[in-house]
């Protein structure tokens, strides 16, 4: 009898297996849970970015995200002209879903807006967002941004993530080359955003892994700076940032941050990566990446970078000294 039933759970082990391609990744004794370096001292056995590629391989890949942006490297592109946002500016009528997934705060928007130009082949609609961010010690405020510009980071980092408007959802636009584009936002601690007020509040319910609560829509551009200040990006070829870190993402960094108060991205971090008594959830974010010689494509040429305001200086200095002394 013992036999036969040890034959019959190993057959279903191996049905699992065969019919769920996450399997075992799902399970934590296997070591193979993926988890952010800040939760180590409560989960010793999980993955933290350091080992990703243990969890899938894909987080080893040539063209990893995030990355650090040298804007001495950079190079401009003219067409990389401003980004066209269709119905950024319409509230929906449905409620957002918003979520505590164990690694980050997303929302799921009810409506689809969408994004084109900008250098893009083809239009790509809004399906979610979600931030990433650091953590509060006393008084200091370490940051917690992904990307970063000359090794400078900021307090959170905004994605908002778009798949191309002709696939169904995410998993089918992993399918293109070019499926997925997110937008990236730095949000530095300033002034309170009253904007942020519905989505923050918010927090309260989703207190701990798995929990979820529908929110009043917005209009997706009051999140963010005003458009006519989101001339100025960078655009890269990447990754996502967790696993399985598909390579398809299109990445569009802007320089102009988000502004929020301290208070208002520390309430963030209120909410647990796993239950009610776990790790508070802080610095969610994954290390910059290697580039492996992409490039790294910036969208002004109106506004000089630091290099060129030298050079501009070296050459115009001797004019205006002779000017003086004639």
């Amino acid at each position: 009898m013992e036999l036969l039933f040890l034959v019959l759970f190993s057959l279903h082990i191996l049905k699992t297996e065969a019919v769920d391609p996450d399997f075992p990744f799902k399970n934590h004794t296997f070591g193979q849970h993926w988890c952010y370096l800040s939760q180590k001292n409560e989960q010793p056995s999980c993955e933290d970015p350091r080992h990703w590629h243990t969890v899938d391989a894909k987080c080893k890949g040539s063209k990893q995200s995030p990355i650090n942006i040298v804007t001495k490297n950079v190079i401009y592109n003219k067409n990389l002209t401003p980004l066209h946002f269709e119905n950024y500016d319409v509230k929906g009528s449905s409620k957002w879903k918003i979520e505590n997934n164990g690694h980050t705060v997303k929302v799921t928007l009810s409506t689809n807006p969408k994004i084109g130009g900008g250098g893009l082949k083809r239009k790509y609609k809004a399906i979610e967002f979600h931030l990433h961010w650091g953590v509060q010690e006393e008084q200091l405020y370490f940051p917690g941004s992904e990307h970063s510009i000359d090794g400078e980071k900021q307090a959170m980092e905004l994605h908002i993530v778009h798949i191309r408007e002709d696939v169904l959802n995410l998993a089918d636009a992993k399918n293109f080359t070019d499926g997925i584009a997110v937008l990236a936002f730095f949000v530095k601690i300033d002034e309170e955003n009253k904007n942020y007020a519905t989505l923050i509040s918010e927090l309260d319910n989703i207190p701990q892994k798995d929990t979820s609560s529908w929110m009043e829509p917005l209009p997706l551009n009051s999140l963010l700076p005003p458009v006519y200040e989101l001339e100025k990006y960078y655009r890269y070829e990447g990754s996502l940032t967790t696993p399985d870190c598909h390579e398809t993402v299109i990445w569009t960094v802007f320089e102009k941050p988000i502004q929020l108060s301290l208070l208002q991205v520390s309430h963030f971090s209120t909410v647990h990566f796993e239950g009610k008594n776990s790790t508070f959830m802080s610095e969610n974010f994954r290390p910059a990446q290697f580039l492996n010689g992409r490039s790294v494509y910036w969208s002004s040429a109106s506004s000089l970078l630091p290099p060129a305001k030298v050079l501009l200086l070296a050459l115009i200095l001797p004019y205006l000294l002779n000017s003086l002394f004639q």
